[in-house]
Order: C-alpha cells, then structure tokens, then sequence
C-alpha cells in the first residue's frame, strides 16, 4: 500500500490554462427548499447565485472529456494514481510515440505535461445543444401527458428541465423525445422518419438522451421505492421525504439514505435527536439569544449530563444538517476544488500481474485531465488489489467552505455569545471531515468512473457500426480459410449469394506443400474463385506468404487470384452456437468458422449480427464497463445499421431479421413461417397478416423492410418451373389474437415497397410524382423544398426522404459509400518498414489512447491520439473525440519500428476519402 507519508503528500500548483468563454447553459431548476425547522440567514447576492446552481452542473466540471462550465481558477482538482492495463493495452500505450504517461520509469508522472490530452476546441457534438435556432417544429408535452409524466415521478424536480439540463438539448426536443419513446418508438424510426420532431439529432444523440431519461425516471422509481422503506420502518419525516425527492442522482439519493438503512448504525446525529436536542439546535439558529445549554442539562442521563454533552449533540445534528443540505453541497460540489490528487502505490504481494500496473506507480495526475483509460485502469488495479488509490483535498478547500458556511449559509439570525458561535464552528468542521468530505470522494470518483465508461462505451459503438457498415464484397466466388498448424487450414467456398459449394481441409504448414497446392488449385478452378479471405488467427502469417508465393508464380494462371485479411474474432463462438448447429447441421464447427471468415467479407452486416458484439474484437476494456450498459448500447447499434441498410424480407435471414426495429425473435419467427408457408411477400402491406405484427410493431419495422422485385422473379420463374402457386391468402379470415381482428390487403407489387419511403408517406409520393416542379426539385432542392412541402401537406424533411427514395437507385445500399476489405497480391514483413516510410492503410480499431492501423505486415501499428491532431482530418470529422474508426484508410508515416516487442508507431498525416 502507499506509505502515509505519500498519502500526505500535497498537490502542486500548476500554471493556469486558459480557459475559453463557455457556451451559456440551459437553466437549471431550482432546487426547492426544505421544510427544516431553523431558517439560516441568506447568503448575499453574490454568493447566492453560485450556491443556486444544481448538483448536476458541479458534475459537469468533474467529468473527463465532457465540456466542462468556466471554473474559478483559486483551486483546481488533482487526482493520481496507479493504473494497470491489461498487456497488450498497456504495451500499446507504451509504443507508438513514447509521450505523455507511456513514458517508462517509476518517477512520479507530473500533471503540467499532458501529452495525452486530446480536446478539440470545438465541444463533443453530442454534448452540444442540436441547433442555434430550431429546425423542427418547438412543441411541448399535452399538458395532460405532462401532468401525468410529473404524477409518475412524483420528484421535486422538473424532468423536461433536468434532462434539458444535463444533456444540452433544448426542452422541446427533449419533450419530444420523451413523447416518442413513451409511444413505444425505436430510435432507427426517430432519426429517419421523424427527423422534424428531434431536430435533426443522429442516432447516438438521442440514445444519449434516452439513457439519461431511463436513468433519471429510475432514481424517481428507486426513490419512492426508499420513501415507502422509511415510511414502513416509521422514521420517515416531511424534512426526510423532501431530501429524498429532491436527489438529481443516485449518489446523493445513497447519501442522504444510508444513515437510515436498516442494519447501519445509529448516527451521532439521530442519537443526539433521541435526546431531545433537535429543538436546541433549531434555536441556535433561529433565536440564539434566547438559548441557554444548561436548560437542557439533565443529570444521570447519557448525552445530557454536562453542557459539554449538550453542546457535542447539537454539533451533531447540526453536523448532519448541514451535510444533507442541499444548498451546502452544492456549493461545496461547484467548487472546482484544485488539489484533489490520488496517489496509487503496489501493494506489497508477489502478484504475477505487478509488472503490468509499473506505468502507473506513484501515478499523480489532475481530476480534470485525467483520461478515460486511465481511469478504468485504476479501477482495475485496485480491484485486483494491486493498487491503491486516495483523493488528496488541500486544506485551503476545508478553510474556503467552513468561511462561507459561518459567514453566509450557517450564521444565526440574531446575535450569539461565542460559545454558540463555537458549536457553530465545531460543527461545520466535524460536518466536513466526517460526512462531506468522504461523500465529495466518492462523488468524485463515481463521476469520474461514470464518465470514463460512457467514452468507453461510445468508442465500442463507433467501432462497431464501422465495422458492420463495411461495404459488401458482391459477384464473386469467394474461399474462406480458417488457417492452423496441427490441424490444418479449413476452407470453404462460397458462392456469390453466400451458399457453401465445397468445404475442406489443406495441411500448408507440413512436408506436402506441393500436393496440397495443387488441391488448392483444383479447387480454385473448379469454382472459378479468385478471392481469399485468411482469418488472423494462428498460423494467419505462414498461410498469408504460402498463397503469396502461390501468386507470385503464377501458379493459378489463368485465374488472377488475390486474398485479403479479416479479423476472425468471435468466428469460434459463433461455430458452436446453437445459430450455427441449426444453419450448417452437417458442418463440421471448423468448418463452420471458415465459413463465417469467408462471409464476413461478402456480407459484414449479415454475418457479423450472427455474433454478440462483445466479441467481435472492438474497443477495450470492455470487462471495466458496466455489461448491461454495453449491451444495451451495442445492440442499439446494431439495430440502427441493419434498419438503416434495409433487408430484403423474403431472403434475409431470421437472425438478421431479428435486430430490425419494431421487430424481435419471436416476430421474426412468425415471418419466416409465414413465408415459408405462403410463398415471399409481394408487398409490405402482407406483413399485418403476420401473427403477432400489431399497428406499432408494423409501424415501425414497415419503412425498414424492402420487397426487391428481383428477388420476386427468381422465385415466380422457379414456381413456374414446377408449377406451383404461391398461397397468398386475399381475404383473410379474423385471426385469434389480443384485440386483433381481420385484416384486407393488397396482393399486387407496390414499386415503393423496394425503397427508403415509409408506407404513411406513399400518398405523398405519389402527389409529389405528378407535381410539376418535381424535376426541378431534384435537381435544385433547396428553393422549392419548403413550399413544395407546404403544398403536399407534408415536412421538408418528409419531402427529401421521399426525393431520396425516388431517385436512388433500385438495389441502393447505403454501405456503398464505406471502404470495402483491401484484397493484395504479395507481403510485406516487419522486417522491411524504415523509419519515416509512408504508407496506406486501414484502422483496424480504436481505443481511448489511440488508433490501431493494419498496414499489411502483421502487426497493427498505433497512431498514439497525441498524433491525431485537428489539421490531419477531414472537416466532418473534427468533432468526434478520437475521429477515426475501424474501416478508414489513412495515410502515415512510421515513427519507430520495435522489432523485439513486435510494435510499429505511426504518425498520421491524413484521412483518404
């Protein structure tokens, strides 16, 4: 553990940054006040607007990455400490550029020279409000919905205000937003088909809203939850109940409610209650003049025996007052109080894990800069009980508060005799050393860890949806291999459709070479494939430079061969799940995994919502984040890329079917048996017909789903092949169900069903198609735009997606725009990079402390975040934190080659469009 002399150890003062003029906040509610039986004096006008402002703003100034208010400069937040990382993040943070903490040695890291702080001067886009001047249409929630909304939460504070609030979104969309998703809306369907409405928000941004939504009306519910347990066990008070509904997180909602929790001790505070003394401290504070201690001596009894007895009581209930205060611990919170530092040490264990945590020994670095890896690292360090970790205040915190307390919030109405004004000062004192302070730390460090998380967190989700959206590689014959040693290479040929053709194993790695090349020939031939995909798994390197001499020699001729590398991630979970018994039965599970490998590539999307998303290889320190939070946010995307992409209903499969908004398995199910049953779907509107596809789901999932007319022929010309009729029932008969009855619908094709336009809108089309000033409109939108909405009755933003769907082409993907898999002919080594080459490549993923790039020799080089500077991006990526992703080409520099460690560091110099 640290030695107490390092836990004494006080923060240095460091220069004071410039600070730019921070962007005005929407206003906080106030926070109303509490029935308490004294009425301190009210602090002056000055001070009463700082004492005013909300728990939550006080947060913002503490959380990592996030856009924080102008702070008073008089003190500044430290925190250090030891970190740990798992090897391979700690050895990449270490390679690179060697800046800033990846520097080795176990000299105590100094905060002055951040090198790793990353902040573009322009604030996260998801952190600002969505406009200047509103885009949609300003509405609020029907006053009967706002009522009942405010009935449900029963708090003390306004919920359209609040969430405005802590997320920067202005009280109208925030109002919408709330209205669409108590409705039962998915967030694919906000974004695209009610665009007006949220004020043009992309998907992240309304998850983000969303998030804080579920989170505030689950403290409301956690809340009346600990009302009803303090009412039950009769210590419930007025004075308690408002404390309690006045909590904006859960951290204070814990900190006013643990004294009371069943199985903690009796505070000194509720002890001294017990006495009797409450009244005396009220009159402290209301008529000093009046009290007189010795009144309250009572002789043989414990507590009351003496005036010093009397005196600790009142400290103590005026101790526990000013600590549940919500005016005092808001001012203590907003002040951005400089010297919080946490020192971390190695505790003193044979741990084989040690070595990894040296980057971080008597780590010391300030609260406000203070990375979001750095921080999951701790947390992992002291979890593993490697590390410890303490938050340092200065003592010049504790003298600004116990002056403004006495002076302002605390100071009696009338005149007091000193010893009054003693007990006043004891009390403030014991209220901070033995209640605030240790609350201030833990809020500190839960916010801290909270806003690491969401980073985190948002990393995992731009990787993802990057990775889904790569572009399909279409038309060609494709062979997957899953390459190995021992047990050999599998492989599996595809068709340009996805349909396995052959499957096998080749031992490349053995004294055979020459038979099995000439196996892989014949097969290559047979099936006119001249597209590799090579897993990066075991053996990845020796198969690579087998099939590289292959093509080197011309050894396929005439067939111009070439291969790529894919990341093989999850391929071996997904072999043995019960998804992949019921797809490939008679598949060997290896097999299995070069099948996937060789998909992955002719359809990413497809296969890879076959996988859960923790496993398909992005993002880091997926297992310091909180699982249900990653799993809602990833699924979220997953869902927003495969409805934003669109699937063909009468050929995508049930698993992908599953993640398209308004749609789940059992929906999915239902649709699968529907057209196994009555042949494919020839317009959207057959989908009512599906059991368990109610107004809403349809509602939701219809502008989603696409009927290809392709698709259509080659199963009509199969059926009249074999002179067969699909079932497609006209007039169906009243279905059994929950308030479900008959349902009439079309059995010809609709050309709109094939695209992006939602079915409520084909009426609008339609007017639109005829319109005069149509063709003028597509080619100059802007002018006519709105007053050709107005006539159609419809949004502009209705009226572009309607342009969009009749002018794309038939078969449009919007993944057509994304980079696709880089196939190669020959190797690279490591062996070969010089320092200072240039070179193209493609981020193979991103953490918090940098971009992994594949430049095709093996090993994934790092682009440290300290290189990925505001003048090398493109302008429409200058607002994301880290700006790259999985999939991106960029050219970059190499900066030193480690071939003993097998690390590359890049610079980037620029993003390829």
């Amino acid at each position: 553990t640290a030695s107490s002399d390092e836990d004494k150890t006080t923060a240095k003062k460091t220069a004071k940054p410039k600070e730019a003029k921070a962007p005005k906040e929407s206003k906080a509610p106030k926070v109303p006040k509490e029935p308490k039986p004294r009425a301190p004096r009210k602090p002056a006008a000055g001070r009463k607007t700082q004492a005013a402002k909300s728990l939550k703003d006080s947060e913002a100034s503490v959380l990592a990455g996030m856009e924080r208010k102008k702070l008073d400069n008089d003190y500044r937040a430290k925190i250090g400490g030891i970190q740990t990382d798992c090897p391979e993040e700690t050895g990449a943070e270490e390679s690179g550029t060697n800046e800033g903490s990846s520097q080795a040695g176990l000299g105590v890291k100094k905060e002055e020279v951040d090198a790793e702080d990353f902040t573009f001067d322009e604030p996260c886009l998801k952190k600002q409000k969505t406009s200047a001047a509103c885009m949609g249409k300003p509405t609020n929630l029907p006053s009967s919905e706002a009522q009942s909304l405010r009935n449900e939460l029963n708090m003390n504070w306004d919920l359209i205000e609040v969430l405005s609030h802590l997320t920067c979104v202005e009280r109208w969309v925030c109002a919408n937003i709330i209205m669409l998703l108590r409705e039962e809306n998915t967030v694919p369907f906000m974004v695209r088909y009610r665009k007006d409405m949220i004020n043009h928000m992309d998907a992240d941004a309304v998850r983000d809203v969303q998030m804080v939504y579920e989170e505030l009306c689950s403290l409301a519910k956690r809340t009346q939850s600990v009302v009803q347990t303090l009412k039950k066990d009769g210590v419930l008070t007025a004075e308690l109940e408002q404390n309690l509904r006045s909590c904006r997180s859960a951290d204070e909602l814990d900190h006013v409610y643990s004294p009371y929790k069943k199985g903690s001790k009796l505070t000194k505070a509720r002890r001294a209650k017990a006495l009797g003394l409450e009244d005396a401290a009220s009159a402290l504070m209301n008529t000093p003049h009046t009290l007189d201690l010795r009144a309250w001596i009572k002789p043989g009894t414990e507590g009351l025996s003496s005036v010093e007895e009397v005196a600790t009581g009142v400290e103590h209930i005026l101790a526990d007052m000013m600590a549940k205060d919500p005016e005092t611990l808001t001012y203590e919170q907003a002040k951005p109080v400089q010297g919080h530092k946490t020192k971390a040490g190695p505790e003193q264990n044979k741990n084989k894990d040690i070595d990894k945590f040296q980057l971080y020994f008597d780590f010391t670095c300030n609260i406000q800069r203070i990375q979001p890896h750095q921080t999951l690292a701790i947390n992992r360090g002291e979890s593993l009980k490697i590390l410890t970790v303490k938050v340092n205040i200065p003592d010049r915190v504790k003298s600004d508060f116990t002056r403004w307390c006495i002076n302002n919030r605390w100071r009696p109405k009338t005149f007091a005799k000193e010893e009054l004004h003693a007990i006043i000062r004891n009390a403030v004192e014991d209220s901070y050393k033995r209640l605030i302070l240790p609350f201030l730390t833990r809020s500190y460090r839960t916010k801290l860890t909270s806003a690491a998380e969401k980073e985190s967190i948002a990393m995992f989700v731009r990787n993802l949806r990057q990775r889904l959206l790569v572009c399909p590689v279409r038309g060609c014959v494709i062979m997957g291999v899953d390459p190995g040693f021992r047990h050999g290479c599998k492989l599996a040929i595809l068709s340009p459709t996805s349909q396995i053709l052959h499957t096998d194993v080749v031992y490349l790695h053995n004294s055979n070479q020459q038979r099995e090349a000439e196996k892989l020939r014949h097969l290559m031939t047979k099936y006119s494939c001249n597209r590799v995909v090579i897993g990066n798994g075991t053996a990845c390197r020796e198969t690579e430079s087998f099939f590289a001499d292959l093509i080197s020699r011309r050894y396929f001729h005439p067939l111009d061969v070439s291969y790529c590398i894919t990341n093989e991630a999850g391929a071996s979970i997904y072999s043995v799940s019960p998804e992949a018994v019921q797809e490939m039965p008679d598949l060997d599970p290896n097999l299995r995994s070069a099948v996937s490998i060789g998909r992955r590539v002719q359809d990413p999307l497809a296969e890879l919502v076959k996988i859960d998303p923790k496993h398909i290889g992005i993002g880091t320190y997926q297992h310091d984040v909180s699982a249900g939070a990653l799993k809602t946010a990833l699924d979220g995307v997953v869902q927003e890329c495969v409805s934003f992409v669109g699937v063909d209903i009468n050929i995508c499969s049930e698993i992908l079917m599953r993640h398209v908004a308004g749609l789940n398995a059992g929906r999915a199910r239902s649709i699968t048996e529907w057209r196994e049953q009555h042949g494919p779907f020839i317009n959207r509107e057959q989908l009512k017909l599906v059991k368990g596809m109610g107004p809403k789901s349809y509602q939701q999932c219809a502008g989603f789903i696409r009927i290809n007319p392709q698709t259509l022929s080659r199963y009509q010309s199969k059926q009249s092949s074999s002179n067969q009729a699909p079932e497609v029932p006209e007039k169906p008969a009243a279905k059994k169900g929950k308030g479900k009855t008959g349902v009439n619908v079309s059995t010809s094709f609709n050309p709109l069903d094939q695209t992006c336009i939602h079915p409520e809108s084909y009426h609008v089309a339609q007017r639109y198609s005829t319109h005069k000033h149509t063709r003028t409109l597509e080619q100059q939108p802007t002018p006519l735009a709105k007053e050709l909405a107005r006539t159609l009755d419809t949004t502009p933003e209705t009226l572009k997606l309607i342009i969009d769907g009749l002018t794309q082409p038939p078969g449009f993907d919007i993944r057509q725009n994304f980079g696709q898999a880089d196939f190669k002919r020959g190797v690279v080594s490591m062996s070969d990079l010089r320092v200072g080459a240039v070179l193209t490549g493609r981020v193979d993923n991103t953490a918090l402390f940098g971009a992994f790039v594949d430049i095709g020799v093996g090993r994934a080089g790092l682009i440290h975040k300290s290189n990925i500077t505001l003048d090398k991006l493109p302008v429409s990526q200058r607002r994301r934190s880290l700006a790259l992703g999985p999939g991106e080409r960029v050219e970059v520099r190499v900066l030193n080659v480690d071939l003993q460690r097998g690390r590359i560091g890049l610079d980037l110099i620029r993003v390829l469009q």
